[in-house]
């Protein structure tokens, strides 16, 4: 007796599937609430050269460590809150962050003294942890293209605040000094937290895509379900290995090239401008914002291309850095540079997005948030060293090496495969 055929399953619906309790305008929600919570973290820290005289340390000795404080205890929890979302509810954690990032603002604003306010940049960075937060609410109620669209969003969201942030804080400088600042902009998270406590609650658990998928497991061991087909035709799932290893070298090698920036243009174009120099900052993450969704819509299907592409254009950026010394030619490579980070960040999001299927979020995307914050701590310190041994050339040189080793990993594993297929087809056995 036949049976009849199982009904097909269209790819692109599975690919592109939202959950029903959650919409485009919460997505959008997600995001602004992660962009106005921001504000303080993005745009406080460097005027931390101003905030610590008020504080006893006249010379700001301590700005270079107290600026990656937050960074390093973020690293450190993020892993832990993810698991901790996944267990008892990835909204629940998400307030959680919100409001320990007002604590947090509140205890440096009213701080008297260094001490104090090292360990508000501690509870910062312990009890913070938003956009990882944000990503694994997005990543338990969204799917595929969905969720690589929501979580380029989401980037933009941090592009967007690290353009503005610093302007209305340099703005609001007149009237209240940096330091109070963190007391007045302890608000905005406050109000995050009070839009995001009206949003639905996202499973617990993703039930797998019916009658289309495969389980498979990863070298990692974790297992990973997957549609058996993509109408992208790409791979339907990346290493997690492969990703934390991404994740890692791309913040490394953009992120190096941040702290001293300001003083390589001012040595290479002097008397330049505090806005000209604040500009040419900003370049790269104004390209991202403008760039981001078409740039999404064109690697969607081939993100490994695009992080091949993207590391290509970092590497080269920064290479050019070493050698621009006019106006017209910083613009040039913070362009080429704005390309490699908008490629960069938009095809991660894509893999980040095929690494979700079947795994818990928080977990995920707490692991590549500490990946994240290693590359960022990691740049800093070699950033730093560079900057005293060889002066402010030396950290895009470094981002520009690790960017080119990225580019060759990233590349070289498709030649022995496309070699081996080229013997199999010329002797057949």
């Amino acid at each position: 007796m036949k049976t009849a055929p199982s009904p097909r399953v269209d790819a692109s619906a599975v690919e592109t599937k939202v959950r029903p309790d959650i919409g485009r305008r919460q997505v959008y929600a997600v995001a602004g609430c992660y962009f106005v919570a921001s504000f303080a973290a993005l745009g406080l820290p460097p005027y931390l050269t101003e905030i610590l005289p008020e504080l006893g340390d006249g010379a700001a000795r301590w700005a270079g460590l107290l600026y990656i404080v937050p960074t390093i205890f973020g690293a450190i929890g993020a892993p832990l809150w993810g698991r901790l979302a996944d267990r008892f509810g990835r909204k629940r954690l998400l307030l959680r962050a919100q409001l320990g990032l007002a604590a947090a603002f509140l205890l440096a604003g009213w701080a008297d003294s260094i001490g104090t306010f090292a360990t508000a940049l501690v509870i910062q960075g312990v009890l913070g942890g938003t956009f990882a937060a944000s990503n694994g609410y997005l990543g338990a109620a969204l799917e595929g293209h969905a969720l690589s669209r929501a979580l380029t969003l989401m980037q933009g969201s941090a592009r967007a605040a690290l353009v503005c942030a610093p302007i209305v804080v340099g703005s609001l400088t007149p009237w209240l000094s940096p330091h109070r600042q963190y007391a007045l902009l302890a608000v905005l998270p406050l109000a995050a937290a009070a839009m995001l406590a009206a949003l639905p609650e996202p499973p617990r658990s993703r039930p797998a895509p019916p009658q289309a998928t495969t389980a498979e497991a990863e070298a990692d061991g974790t297992p990973v379900v997957e549609a058996t087909a993509e109408p992208s035709g790409r791979a339907p799932a990346a290493s997690l290995r492969a990703l934390y290893a991404i994740e890692f070298a791309f913040v490394f090698s953009t992120v190096i090239s941040f702290p001293y920036l300001i003083a390589l243009i001012k040595e290479r174009i002097p008397g330049t401008g505090p806005m000209v120099s604040g500009i040419l900052f900003a370049l790269p993450h104004m390209c991202y914002l403008i760039a981001a969704i078409p740039v999404h819509s064109l690697f969607r299907g081939r993100p490994r291309l695009g992080i091949a592409l993207g590391f290509g254009c970092i590497a080269l950026g920064l290479a050019g850095h070493g050698f621009a010394d006019s106006l017209t030619s910083f613009v040039a490579v913070r362009l080429v540079l704005g390309a490699g980070l908008t490629l960069g960040l938009v095809c991660m999001s894509v893999l980040a997005a095929d690494c979700a299927k079947g795994r818990a979020p928080g977990g995920l995307f707490g692991s590549i948030e500490f990946f994240s914050k290693a590359g960022a701590v990691a740049a800093g310190v070699a950033a730093a060293a560079g900057n005293d041994w060889f002066g402010p050339t030396a950290p895009v040189l470094t981002g520009t090496a690790i960017a080119l080793v990225t580019v060759l990993a990233t590349a070289l594993p498709r030649l022995p495969r496309t070699l081996r297929t080229r013997r199999s087809l010329r002797c057949p056995r």
